[in-house]
This record gives C-alpha cells, structure tokens and sequence, in this order.
C-alpha cells in the first residue's frame, strides 16, 4: 500500500466539500483518500454514520502530524489517523490499564494491525489511566466516547483533571485536543457518566478551560435532537443514534 502525501500547493487546492444535514464541511484531499483506502474494509460501512472524514477534517489533523488516541476501541479511527499523518507522522494508540484488562482483545487487535504494511507508525500503549505521557510532543489528542469514562469506579476512578493536565502537557503548543462524546442532560455534569455513560457537555467545557485550554470550536455532525438524553447509550431505541458532541480545545501558543 502506498502513502498518499500531496504536495504542500496541492493539499491546499485539494479539498471536498460534503454537505451534511447540519452544516458543510470541507474534507482535505488527504483525509479524504485516507478515507477511501480499501484496505480499511468493512469500517467503511459506519462512516456515514460516524462521520469519520467531518471529524477528521474537525480535528485538523495533517500528513507528518503526531497523533495520541485515547481509548481507540476497535481502531475505527486510528486507522485513518495513521493514513493521514503517513510515514513521517506517529499515531500512539493509547490504552489506560485498568480499561485494557478489562478489554485487552481490542489492544492485541491494534497491535496486530501496527505490525501491518502501511500502518507501522501506530505504536499501542498501556498506561495507568492517572499517568498519561507521550513518547513526543503532540499536535493532536483525540477521544471518541470515552472522555466520561475517567470518573468512574473502573477507571480508578480518575479525576478529568488529571487527565486534562497531563494532555496538555503532552501537547505542542497551539496542539488541539478532540472530544466526542455522549450528550447528558443539561446541568447534570457528571451525574450519568458511569449509569448512562453520558456526560453534560457543560462540564467538558468547564474542566478543560480549568485545565488551561482554549475552547475553538465545536462540530455538529453527530447532533442528534431526537435523543431526549435520557436513555442509556445501549439501549438498541438510541444506540449508535445518539447525541453527540465534538469540542476542539487548543493549549494557548504560548504555553510551554
């Protein structure tokens, strides 16, 4: 498999602009063909779903980046990270160990797919969920409906601002850190996250300001209004139709 990097003036030119129910967003070149590889398989049968190449797009993610991945689950998105970040980039799949002995398949799985041609730049971590480090300076952290995992009991639990500190630390500055998670109701914080595994997006906004980063943006791709946020993200009346939000926070250029 061969890596697609264009050309600086081309990755500037090339972009698709997907319209979607909620706004358009437009798509790099790069994303996109990282998007399209066959080799990704029967992931590509949930992308409209999960809106991979928005969110991709949303993070600003480029070809040479370094990219951290917290919980990264089946790898539905480290896989196109590693294509988009290409031979010059770094992907570190990172799994909290109290969460990997719970569910350790999923970072052999990993580790079997970053011994494949054409992904040798994931390289799988297992850390205690307090002590999150990188190997280099990031420029993209990313999770996808784990967030609201770290206060609860099985996670340690965690307090989030351990976890938002030590990103940030861990992050370049002006490095961006994405959050996709499950809507809670307004005003309930942290309440649902271990009964619902919802979290209030509120709370989001308020730890990680706490923690020192900028708030920059939001996508509403994954919006859903029909989900009252009341059920379970189980539940097969809402499950992979949930309320979703995905938040971008920037650690100030400035910042060491």
């Amino acid at each position: 498999m061969k890596w697609i990097i264009p050309a600086v003036a081309v990755i500037a030119m090339a972009v698709t602009t997907v319209a979607t129910a909620k706004d358009p967003v437009a798509i790099p070149g790069y994303v996109a063909s990282a998007v399209a590889d066959p080799a990704r398989g029967k992931d590509r049968d949930n992308d409209a779903r999960r809106k991979i190449g928005e969110l991709m797009a949303f993070s600003g993610v480029k070809p040479g980046d370094r990219v951290l991945e917290l919980v990264p689950g089946s790898g539905y998105f480290t896989r196109v990270f590693s294509k988009v970040v290409g031979p010059k980039g770094n992907v570190y799949a990172v799994w909290p160990t109290e969460y990997d002995n719970e569910s350790h398949p999923d970072s052999d799985k990993l580790r079997a797919v970053a011994k494949q041609p054409g992904y040798r730049n994931i390289t799988v971590l297992v850390q205690p969920a307090a002590a999150l480090t990188a190997p280099k300076p990031l420029d993209v952290v990313f999770t996808s409906q784990n967030y609201h995992d770290y206060p609860d009991p099985f996670m340690g639990p965690t307090d989030p601002a351990i976890l938002n500190k030590a990103v940030f630390k861990a992050l370049k500055p002006g490095g961006v850190f994405v959050i996709v998670d499950h809507v809670a109701q307004a005003g309930s914080g942290l309440r649902d996250t271990d009964t619902l595994h919802r979290i209030d997006p509120a709370i989001v906004k308020q730890q990680l300001k706490a923690a020192g980063f900028e708030f920059v943006g939001e996508s509403s791709v994954l919006r859903n209004p029909k989900d009252d946020h009341k059920l379970k993200v189980f539940d097969p009346k809402i499950r992979k139709h949930t309320d979703q939000f995905a938040y971008k926070f920037r650690k100030p250029v400035a910042a060491r």
